[in-house]
């Protein structure tokens, strides 16, 4: 394989297994809120004894995502030095935004919310907490916004020519707004809380399943079930906005979505299928004039196709984009129709007692991640051959002086260290689950707190 190919497989690969990592860090810190919020309101020692769980989780999962991200910013100068030139202007005012108003924010209340337990009043902690979720959130914020650039370009202008090209900012707030932004960010945050969701779910289903922690876990159950229903069907209406914003600025990456190739004609809406290139046909399962009618309302509305554009300038690999894409969606609507169905059995007062729905949610933590990969992979695939959309192709921003063997071993070196981590990672996340709330001290604050009414009472 070239450099090229190498290049691209070993930032897929190290980007894949981080972003297993931040968007369980922020669906637990909204989890956490909501728990020690509940403390706070009701007094009751059950939330304090889950909150306390759960930052335990939270922490493993912030520490192996920040030492997976630190090598995606060494790949960006030793691999992709054009693009780094290119982009430094863009990428480095998005950086040092994070650092400013993100990762300070994040990392100064980290050490509170890990070790201020019974040191500070249970206000100031939830302060701290709070501070650690919305550090996570505006760190998102800025990496999205750097990579929407990179879809969406605007609030720029180009200086030098030819290799010397770079982009600088003409109008910082026109570059994080950029037309992409907003949609995105939107979608990445519910696909995080989703994330962080769907592991609290699965966990205290499987302690329901054992008959363990049992009061702790569906109060905890309840909370996440809450937050797992309403961002599902937000996430419909988010994914919606967001394809909008890919019809109008990047047609090309919503026609190799749903394998639509007549130059302009009535789409329609695949709900599944396989996407020969050779032919340039589709097969598989439809609805006549569905993607027409998303797009414009309009059964009967044409839309723009792959022959529209040349061979150069779409997508190579338009059946991995159209797999990726539907199997986004089709984990997004399986979602949707748990947490509904979950949501009705609480209502009917059924929920515990019917143990193949929670074997259901206790296996569902992975469909979140796999959603959350898929449509970044739709994503970042369906926006080739561009790096940066309409300016830089990907084939032009590689590094001139490193070789095929040299990001050959460098690929081989992180997939053993990524594998060990990763390995370390399940050990102790299942060491720290199998170990769970500690119940003896919510018995022992619930028998002192017994005993003190008694002498009251007496």
């Amino acid at each position: 394989m070239d450099v090229e190919v190498l290049s691209r497989i070993q930032f897929a690969f190290t980007i894949s297994f981080h972003y297993i990592y931040p968007p369980l860090s922020i669906g637990l810190g909204l989890i956490m809120v909501i728990m020690e919020a509940m403390f706070l309101w009701t007094k009751d020692q059950t939330y304090s004894m889950m909150a306390r769980f759960w930052t335990k989780i939270f922490a493993l999962t912030f520490g192996i995502g920040v030492a997976t991200g630190i090598v995606m910013e060494f790949e960006f100068g030793t691999n992709w030095a054009t693009y780094s030139r290119y982009v430094g202007d863009v990428f480095g005012s998005a950086l040092a935004a994070e650092g400013i108003f993100a990762f300070a924010l994040e990392s100064g209340f980290l050490g509170l919310l890990l070790f201020g337990w019974n040191r500070v009043k249970p206000a100031i902690h939830f302060v701290a907490t709070v501070g650690v979720f919305l550090g996570s959130m505006f760190s998102a914020v800025w990496i999205v916004v750097a990579n929407s650039w990179q879809q969406t370009p605007a609030g720029y202008h180009i200086v030098g020519e030819g290799m010397n090209a770079r982009a600088e900012i003409t109008d910082f707030w026109a570059m994080v707004f950029n037309p992409s932004s907003v949609d995105r960010m939107l979608h990445v945050w519910i696909g995080a809380f989703l994330a962080g969701a769907f592991l609290v779910l699965s966990v205290h289903a499987y302690y329901l399943i054992r008959n363990r922690h049992v009061e702790i876990s569906k109060r905890a159950f309840k909370i996440a079930l809450v937050v797992a229903t309403v961002f599902s069907f937000a996430q419909l209406i988010t994914g919606h906005h967001s394809a909008d914003g890919v019809a109008q600025n990047q047609p090309a990456k919503l026609a190799a979505m749903e394998g639509h190739y007549d130059s302009l004609a009535v789409a329609d809406l695949y709900l599944f299928g396989w996407v020969d290139q050779d032919s340039e046909r589709v097969t598989g399962v439809s609805i006549p004039g569905g993607l027409s009618f998303l797009t414009h309302f309009d059964f009967e509305e044409p839309v723009i196709g792959l022959n529209s554009f040349k061979k150069e300038d779409r997508p190579s690999q338009v059946n991995a984009v159209f797999q990726f894409y539907h199997i986004m969606i089709s984990i997004g609507m399986a979602l949707i129709g748990l947490t509904a169905l979950g949501t009705f059995l609480w209502w009917r007062g059924k929920l515990f007692e019917s143990k193949w729905i929670l074997h259901v949610f206790a296996w569902s933590v992975f469909l979140p991640q796999i959603a959350n990969q898929a449509g970044w992979f739709a994503a970042e695939m369906g926006r080739q051959p561009w790096v940066v959309y309409g300016l830089l192709r990907t084939s032009d921003a590689l590094s001139k002086t490193v070789t095929a063997n040299q990001v050959m071993f460098s690929l081989i070196m992180f997939s053993i260290i990524y594998l060990i981590l990763f390995i370390l990672f399940i050990y102790l996340l299942n060491k720290k689950i199998k170990h769970g709330p500690n119940d003896k001290e919510l018995i022992d604050v619930r028998t002192h707190q017994k005993e003190i009414a008694d002498v009251i009472a007496s």
